[in-house]
């Protein structure tokens, strides 16, 4: 697979007036409540809905709210996890404030009592020997842990529609204690804080830092360590070679792309990143840590982004990097201190003398606000695409494509079965200097390096780099 040239597949990549979106088709990609094109999509992907820390303590339940469906999630004595719909089938008290015990979750109203698949074990307050309870089923979902965060697969129940399988990517073949989870809130639609995500191009201004810091206090953060391979902050980097030069490849799983910042005519900065359909990237964070972020909508106004940060090297310092966090988010609902009613935090003194945006050094808050600002549903008919955007209005054609796939009874990109999962590694993720005239060999064989070296992924290498 080579990478496209600028001038290869003009349609993917040059703006003009056919990626002009319409009302309509921004409804398409954005709406996603039951019953719309773009919610039966999503339902067919396995959507992060809690982190495992959420259900830690004495009532391990949440209240729960995806893709504008109120559930409740628990996890029962045994250890089970479960997730229900949060109305109570009997007369639609909420479930969220039932009893964990004998086996499931008890209605607080008459004591109905649910097992995690749905069923109906007790309706106590019933005659005695009624068998009223082996005919109600409450709607359920399976949940499955992964890396610290709780997935949920939230398509139709009925045969043959069946939950796709896992890939076998780093975030998710690594051990535990190489990895570590944590989310946010947003107040958007999940595609604004999506394509953040697939533009390398706003990395030098959004997070631009006028001076660099001290390298060595960077753990845990993204862009305030060097890029692999060179003593040089990646802060510096962005700053002052501010046009890279983007390319992208279809994949198996999405797309990668690739900025280019060349330093001078022997070095080269080299970025790979990866958009994994329908609603995920991969990133570099650091040269021994990737991070894997799913952007998940809470209904349309509203999301979250739930990451999993992945180490090759040696194990995460889980509590450095959620206190780190945890100055920035408050819980239980892990929103953000700084948000749109203090203006991010907006200092104009700072924004004239040290950071681009005037909103602090921490890029999670550069990016909540360039994704909020356009309003709760970016209103695309008003956009004025350049090329830097070639991967945004490729991914767009994808995601339309995959929902018009879909209601044709196909199978869109990444509904895969065990067979194909076991195929999907990595992907690669790399932040480096190499050598300018073999910049493409460079990072494959940083990637290689870096597995080569760790004692997980050492174990896991395969084909992709043959």
């Amino acid at each position: 697979m080579t990478i496209e040239s600028p001038d290869q597949h003009a349609s993917w990549h040059t703006p003009d007036e056919s990626h002009m979106i319409s009302a309509e088709q921004n409804d398409l990609m954005t709406r996603t409540g039951a019953g719309t094109p773009g919610g039966q999509l999503l339902r067919n992907y396995w959507q992060p809905v809690a982190l495992v820390d959420e259900l830690q303590g004495k009532r391990p339940l949440k209240a729960v709210k995806v893709l504008g469906q109120d559930l409740v999630l628990f996890r029962d004595e045994a250890g089970r996890y479960g997730l229900l719909d949060r109305d109570c089938p009997h007369r639609g008290a909420d479930l969220a404030y039932g009893r964990i015990e004998d086996g499931g979750l008890r209605c607080a109203f008459h004591g109905w009592l649910f097992d995690v698949g749905g069923q109906c074990l007790q309706t106590p307050a019933e005659p005695e020997g009624s068998k009223l309870s082996q005919r109600i089923r409450q709607r359920s979902y399976p949940v499955v842990e992964k890396s610290g965060m709780l997935f949920a697969w939230l398509g139709d129940a009925s045969p043959p529609s069946t939950p796709s399988a896992f890939p076998a990517f780093d975030c998710f073949v690594a051990p535990d204690t190489h990895t570590f989870a944590f989310k946010g809130y947003l107040e958007c639609n999940w595609l604004q804080a999506l394509e953040v995500g697939i533009d390398p191009a706003h990395a030098s201004y959004l997070h631009r830092f006028f001076e660099d810091e001290d390298t060595s206090g960077g753990y845990g953060k993204q862009f305030r360590g060097t890029s692999a391979d060179s003593d040089m902050p990646i802060t510096k980097v962005l700053r002052e070679f501010d046009r890279p030069e983007i390319s992208f490849e279809k994949t198996p799983y999405g797309m990668r792309l690739i900025a280019l910042r060349k330093l001078n005519g022997a070095s080269t900065h080299v970025r790979v990143t990866n958009l994994v359909f329908p609603q995920a990237f991969v990133i570099p964070m650091s040269a021994e840590m990737t991070i894997s972020q799913w952007h998940v909508p809470v209904d349309d106004t509203h999301c979250y982004w739930y990451a999993i940060f992945t180490s090759f090297t040696g194990p995460v310092d889980k509590q450095m990097m959620r206190d780190q966090r945890l100055q920035l988010y408050t819980l239980p609902d892990y929103k953000p201190r700084l948000n749109k009613s203090n203006h991010y935090g907006f200092d104009a003194d700072q924004q004239r003398t040290s950071t681009y945006t005037g909103m602090g050094h921490d890029i999670n808050v550069h990016d909540q606000w360039a994704v909020e600002s356009p309003g709760p549903i970016q209103d695309r008919t008003r956009e004025h695409l350049g090329t830097t955007d070639k991967a945004i209005i490729a991914y767009r054609k994808v995601l339309v494509g995959a929902i018009e796939q879909l209601a044709a009874g196909e199978k869109p990109l990444m509904m895969i079965d065990d067979a194909s999962a076991g195929s999907l590694t990595g992907p690669p993720s790399i932040d480096g200097i190499g050598p300018a005239d073999r910049w493409n060999e460079y990072w494959h064989e940083a990637d290689l390096k870096r597995r080569q070296a760790s004692d997980w992924a050492s174990a896991r290498l395969t084909t992709e780099h043959a």
